[in-house]
């Protein structure tokens, strides 16, 4: 009842009411002035029109009723979104600009809906940054994160007066049959978090300098008292303490490493070489500590074959590296190491595949295992020692040389890690890219 009163009301049902008010006035004329027949005939004839006009207006009301509905509640959660919201048409009309998109950008929604955008908008410098978010190439500095051809497209967009760093998803609004009728940006001011990342980088940084010259006079300390003339307790100890310093320094190099990356200066240096070469010198390299863990390291792969990429080799080798001593060190006794490549037939991409026959690692720690300052519960319990870095490492030097790595495994029956390398050149992205943690 209160809903049909509710509907009675509505803008649309006025016409309904006008039309039965004129309908009982014409009944009641049409009994005076015709015949019985006919003004039962003409009275019935008005009623059926009333009811389908009202029936229609009924219809309309419900439509409209609910399209206000749907408007307000659109509206209630693009205010309450905590990212800025911008809507726009297909002729870069602004159709929406909440609250948060006021603050970002420092311009009232008032003056920004219905205003039309275009590359001539960034001559306005009150303008020109949202100018620059609406068309993101024309930003000073610009990270894609998304194939620019798919939608959502993400992109990291930095600016320096004033300082924002803006992560900016756009989406398409589609029609029924496919066809853009507009889009929406939801803008993340990332400029706090970008300023705690350097400042917590730097902190980083400069501690593990610090650090880094009494544990070069600890280590050279420890290695010559290993020439020294002591008894077996005496050298027991100076192998622990030299065992310990030289942890300490591989943890030291990765936080280093890690500052280095997350600010995007780790620095490559490409070059073109063969990979199955490089890949043999590494497994050379790694025999010393295969045999002190009695693990068998095997190459599988086209050893007269030259397979050409381009790489940088230095950061390649901290890579692979990392890879071969987790897969030594995680092993059983008398397990296998085996270092696999190939040259995809699909796409000019090599993958590099490296098997263990270790304790393996648990399904619900396979997706954190790139996440730094991680390490499963039975690698821990296995090798103390370890930092959780080098995974995350591995992962954005995988990345900035335009490849992929991932990982299988099953517990107590071993470990695969893969990863792929381009040998087109120009699949090498043209800037540092960071893998972010989710």
């Amino acid at each position: 009842m209160n809903n049909f009163k509710h509907y009675a009301q509505l803008p649309e049902m006025r016409l309904t009411w006008l039309f039965l008010f004129l309908t009982a006035i014409m009944s009641t004329v049409n009994f005076f002035f015709l015949d019985v027949g006919w003004a039962f005939l003409t009275t019935g004839t008005l009623l059926a029109m009333s009811a389908i006009i009202f029936y229609s207006a009924l219809q309309s009301a419900l439509r409209t009723r609910s399209l206000r509905l749907e408007k307000i509640q659109a509206d209630s959660i693009v205010a309450s979104i905590g990212d800025g919201i911008v809507i726009y048409d297909t002729d870069f009309r602004i159709t929406g600009f909440n609250a948060i998109a006021e603050q970002i950008f420092n311009l009232p929604a008032s003056q920004i809906i219905n205003q039309i955008f275009s590359l001539e908008s960034i001559k306005q410098s009150q303008l020109q940054i949202l100018t620059q978010v609406i068309f993101p190439t024309m930003a000073p500095t610009v990270v894609r994160k998304s194939d620019p051809n798919v939608f959502p497209q993400i992109v990291d967009l930095s600016f320096e007066n004033p300082r924002l760093e803006l992560r900016v998803i756009t989406n398409q609004f589609l029609d029924s049959d496919g066809s853009a009728t507009g889009f929406i940006k939801i803008i993340r001011d990332r400029t706090r978090e970008m300023e705690l990342l350097k400042s917590k980088s730097d902190f980083i940084t400069v501690a593990a300098h610090q650090l880094r010259t009494p544990l070069s006079a600890i280590s050279w300390t420890f290695e010559s008292l290993k020439k020294e003339k002591i008894d077996a307790s005496q050298l027991d100890l100076v192998n622990i303490g030299a065992s310990a310093a030289n942890n300490l320094s591989k943890t030291v190099e990765s936080l280093l490493n890690v500052s280095k990356i997350e600010e995007g200066r780790f620095g490559y240096t490409f070059k073109t070489f063969d990979v199955v070469r490089f890949l043999g010198d590494l497994l050379s390299q790694a025999e010393p500590i295969a045999r002190e863990y009695k693990t068998n390291l095997y190459f599988d792969g086209p050893r007269d074959e030259v397979i050409t990429i381009t790489g940088d080799p230095d950061k390649l080798s901290i890579a692979i590296s990392n890879l071969l001593d987790n897969a030594i060190k995680y092993n059983v006794q008398n397990g296998q190491v085996i270092v696999q490549v190939q040259q995809l037939t699909d796409k000019p991409f090599i993958r590099i595949a490296i098997k263990d026959t270790g304790i393996g690692i648990p399904q619900e720690d396979l997706g954190k295992l790139f996440t730094k300052f991680f390490r499963s519960t039975n690698v821990v319990h296995k090798e103390t020692a370890g930092s959780g870095l080098g995974l995350y490492i591995v992962k954005n030097i995988i990345l900035r040389h335009g490849g992929e790595v991932w990982v299988e495994s099953e517990l107590n029956r071993g470990t695969i890690f893969y990863f792929t390398l381009p040998t087109d050149p120009k699949l090498i992205p043209q800037k540092e890219l960071i893998y972010e943690e989710e």
